[in-house]
């Protein structure tokens, strides 16, 4: 299985919109075939951080999440709204 935790760190005036853009992200990609779990966090202790933990079957199901239309469409919007950094585990 394979784990990423996604750190988005955002500016108070961008961190609505970077919170509802995930909100969607995890909606679409918890239909993704092998998806195991999809969430979205938001820090207790820094406004400033949200954070997107997800889990999957394997290296074939994340590929094609990464390719999926809502993958496409809304990553590169967080990426807009806010400074992302990838964190990636094999278990």
């Amino acid at each position: 299985m394979i784990r990423l935790n996604v750190f988005i760190q955002v500016n108070e005036s961008n961190r609505n919109a970077a919170l509802e853009t995930a909100k969607e992200l995890v909606a679409q990609s918890l239909n993704d075939n092998g998806c195991i779990a999809y969430d979205v966090f938001e820090s207790a202790t820094r406004k400033d951080v949200l954070m997107i933990c997800e889990t999957w079957k394997d290296a074939e199901s994340l590929d094609a999440h990464e390719k999926a239309a809502h993958f496409v469409t809304l990553v590169p919007k967080l990426q807009e709204l806010g400074n992302m950094k990838l964190e990636k585990f094999e278990f």
